[in-house]
């Protein structure tokens, strides 16, 4: 593909709460076995976008030892290969990055010294599939100066977290309407973006004359009107997962048959670094029903419809309900766990009771690791 890629995966947010204490939104396991940004990777391994740079910031050390080998994604080679970009102390620079316009800028020697004439850019919490060649594609059927992909919102209860799109029914975009508080448009961007490499240079250059920081407000809604800015529909699933509700919701979106197909069966694949663990083991006791047990698992309690990350125990008689349990937990006998997310390393005691009345609950017992 004549692209380049970058991915943007330095953000944070309250709105995650105690789960990015120590790592970041792009690091957020998924769906047993994989990471945020390993949708976003794959989707560039898979549209055979051969460079691709990982742009850092909070909490950086949680994606660069997940991202410690690119073997994984087919980014292991001589030509290109994946980058890691973290702030960095210069002549030039001592800031951390003051938004994605700048987190660019302060790496635009990477723009400067690609020869691809395009660069896709993505975020690193979007769980989703896409041949950004479709893309790329359509862009230079619109001869667009920037295309930017969209998706239509079914679930309004989080619409105010998004960028909202007003286009035209040719597609092109007419309005960006940042993190509206009221709306009545349903179209959102899903933060992926094309644009011609030797544009984007100079529409970052004059932002940083202009002490301006962000992508959004500050290049795609001031230049709105000026530059031709279209619209790619995605109509396949796709989810971002920068807060609580959002990552809960998504990961039981893969109890459901049509996801775990889309995303487990059909082709391409979505790809992660590998563990050598022994696959989940069902001791005499155990009962699952409609839930995600992943390797490593030693399983002696009642379970249903949850998902279980990497290498946890669950002891005699514990029951777990519609919870994501995440990688290293212990879950002591006779434990009852309802509608929570437990944390990394966690341990629960025996005997112990955690229920999520009032929305989701975050269980984080005994100095957890994060992993």
């Amino acid at each position: 593909m004549k692209a380049i890629g970058i991915i943007l995966a330095g953000g944070n947010n309250r709105r995650m709460r105690e789960l990015t204490t120590k790592r970041a939104i792009a690091a957020m396991p998924i769906a047993g076995s994989y990471r945020a940004i390993d949708f976003s990777l794959s989707n560039m391994s898979n549209s055979h976008i051969q460079k691709v740079a990982v742009i850092t910031q909070y909490n950086a050390k949680s994606i660069t030892r997940h991202l410690g080998s690119s073997k994984w994604w087919d980014f292991g080679r001589k030509q290109g290969g994946l980058y890691v970009f973290t702030p960095a102390i210069t002549a030039e620079s001592n800031n951390w990055y003051r938004g994605t316009a700048d987190s660019l800028y302060q790496n635009i020697d990477f723009l400067k010294n690609s020869h691809e004439p395009y660069v896709v850019i993505a975020s690193g919490d979007g769980v989703y599939k896409l041949d950004y060649n479709k893309v790329l594609e359509y862009h230079i059927e619109k001869k667009a100066d920037i295309t930017m992909v969209v998706k239509k919102m079914t679930d309004r209860s989080e619409i105010n977290r998004y960028g909202l799109v007003s286009m035209t029914e040719d597609n092109r975009v007419t309005d960006i309407d940042e993190k509206p508080l009221e709306t009545t448009l349903s179209t959102v961007s899903a933060g992926i973006y094309v644009i011609r490499r030797r544009m984007l240079i100079e529409l970052l250059e004059k932002a940083a004359e202009e002490d301006r920081h962000d992508f959004v407000r500050d290049i795609l809604v001031r230049y709105r009107n000026i530059k031709k800015i279209y619209a790619y529909k995605l109509e396949s699933y796709w989810a971002n997962i920068s807060t609580v509700e959002s990552f809960y919701k998504t990961n039981m979106d893969f109890l459901k048959k049509d996801v775990r197909n889309y995303f487990f069966k059909e082709y391409p694949d979505v790809y992660s670094k590998v563990e050598d663990l022994p696959p989940a083991k069902y001791n005499f006791g155990a009962d699952v029903k409609n839930s995600l047990i992943s390797s490593g698992c030693i399983i002696n309690g009642k379970i249903e419809n949850s998902v279980l990350f990497k290498k946890v125990y669950m002891g005699n008689n514990s029951v777990v309900k519609n919870c994501i349990i995440m990688n290293n937990a212990y879950i002591g006998d006779n434990a009852y766990i309802e509608n929570c997310i437990v944390e990394s390393g966690s341990t629960i005691k025996a005997n112990a009771r955690f229920v999520g009345e009032n929305g989701i609950e975050i269980v984080q017992e005994d100095n957890p690791i994060y992993m």
